[in-house]
């Protein structure tokens, strides 16, 4: 939420299970930009705009999204795919569960997006698609990353995708 908050252009719903969640959400980043604030590393300003960008809500709230990204449960797609207009692009923020077998009960496409902690600092984000995930779809949200200031990458449905997989075996 904090990354396309803090780039031009986006409207950001920050949305939970409850409202009481997705408060806790934007106090957490609140908390984070009030900590550049006091370091001298932001303007309160600034800080400010970015948090006027977060609506918060529950899953209702979704209904005129053009984006979804999901960050905890990917069953949710299923709740959204009932109140999300049908254009919606929904993307997972998952680092190894299948992006095809997310969207297999789907009615509608579904992308991977994963972007690595912490988000609104790191620059790398890993674009996955499904099977059954068009090429347009990976093309526009390779876009919506640079758009944000990420460097999206591009990388085959494998388990743990590109980073876990060379991770894994450096701590090894």
């Amino acid at each position: 939420a904090q990354a396309f908050a803090q780039s031009n252009g986006y409207e950001v719903l920050l949305c939970d299970i409850n409202e009481e969640f997705a408060a806790n959400g934007k106090n957490k980043i609140a908390k984070g930009l009030n900590g550049r604030v006091a370091k001298g590393k932001m303007e309160q300003a600034a800080a400010d705009a970015i948090l006027a960008k977060i609506t918060t809500g529950t899953k209702e709230i979704c209904k005129d999204c053009d984006l979804v990204i999901e960050a905890a449960i990917e069953q949710t797609f299923q709740e959204l795919s009932q109140i999300c207009k049908p254009e919606c692009m929904f993307a997972t923020n998952t680092s190894s569960l299948s992006i095809t077998e997310i969207g297999a009960k789907l009615d509608r496409p579904i992308i991977g997006m994963h972007f690595f902690n912490p988000a609104p600092v790191m620059k790398l984000v890993e674009v996955i698609a499904g099977l059954h995930t068009p090429a347009e779809m990976v093309e526009t949200i390779k876009k919506i990353a640079e758009d944000i200031g990420k460097t999206p990458v591009q990388v085959e449905e494998a388990a743990g995708f590109v980073v876990n997989r060379i991770l894994i075996p450096m701590i090894n």
